[in-house]
């Protein structure tokens, strides 16, 4: 499958683009800075540019059968750049009829608010307010898109490896803890493919 990656220099961006490429998959990423991106391979085609840049946004959607969003909001970025770059990577998407589309935010967002512990909803209303408004927003241009979407919304991050070992799915009693970015990265690789959770929205934790 030709898929299209937007948010690849981040932890699990990096997981997915490594775990696409050992499926077979063929990629193309935008990087904002290319020189700062180390995976290289001979199915791996790099796009400079910005998310809020239509050009290069077309650039890297052109071809592919499917795109997956995982972009976040560090210091450094505009605020709500994963909103605002989401409406451009949607309006290319629609333009050249590309229909599948994955895009990772996060528990807490939406209806998933009561499945974080209550430390984290007080960090929701303080320090996360603005990323998780972004996200807030990015989920119903999602919602409100005429694509095949799906969206996964994992719990707290971390690094290692993939373990196979998580709970998933649309249960509202399922609790935000902690999974690696190697199982979401691969439980997102599978949602390529399989409808079940089509136009919907599972966590992963």
């Amino acid at each position: 499958m030709k898929i299209a990656i937007f948010g690849a220099t981040g932890g699990t961006g990096r997981e997915i683009v490594q775990q696409a490429l050992a499926q077979g998959h063929e990629l193309k990423a935008l990087v904002r800075n290319p020189a700062g991106f180390t995976i290289a391979h001979p199915a791996l085609t790099i796009v400079p540019g910005n998310v809020l840049e239509p050009a290069p946004v077309a650039e890297t959607v052109s071809g592919s059968d499917a795109v997956i969003i995982t972009l976040g909001n560090t210091a450094n970025n505009p605020d709500y750049i994963v909103s605002e770059g989401t409406k451009q990577v949607l309006a290319a998407m629609e333009a050249q009829k590309v229909r599948r589309l994955i895009v990772i935010t996060s528990i807490g967002v939406g209806e998933s608010k009561d499945q974080v512990p209550l430390a984290f909803k007080m960090l929701m209303k303080s320090v996360l307010r603005k990323p998780m408004e972004d996200k807030e927003r990015q989920e119903a241009l999602v919602k409100a898109s005429g694509l095949d979407w799906i969206i996964v919304r994992p719990g707290g991050l971390t690094d290692g490896p993939a373990t196979g070992s998580y709970q998933s799915g649309l249960d509202p009693k399922l609790k935000a803890g902690q999974v690696s970015r190697a199982d979401v990265a691969a439980f997102t690789l599978q949602q390529l493919t399989d409808d079940t959770y089509l136009h919907k929205a599972p966590a992963i934790s």
